[in-house]
């Protein structure tokens, strides 16, 4: 497991992580410090992944100048020139 301090490598890695953490934090073996330890990291891990979804979705806001549109389908159908 990454050390406190390490910021994730990627969105994936970083969602890996939590999952391990929720898996390590439902044992009833794990003593409290570590508890909070565990604890910790996934809050700067949801925080990075908050983060890391919000430029994706601004990024493509960007890229959809604004306007997202809906998906329409038109199998059969002619386009409207």
């Amino acid at each position: 497991m990454s050390k406190t301090s390490d910021k994730p490598k990627s969105f994936e890695s970083a969602i890996a992580e939590l999952e391990a953490i929720v898996g390590a934090m439902e044992s009833p073996d794990l003593p409290l410090e570590q508890a909070i330890a565990q604890y910790e990291r996934g809050i700067k891990l949801l925080r990075f992944c908050e983060e890391t979804l919000g430029d994706a979705e601004r990024k493509i806001q960007i890229l959809e100048n604004n306007q997202l549109k809906p998906f329409k389908e038109t199998f059969g159908e002619t386009p409207e020139t």
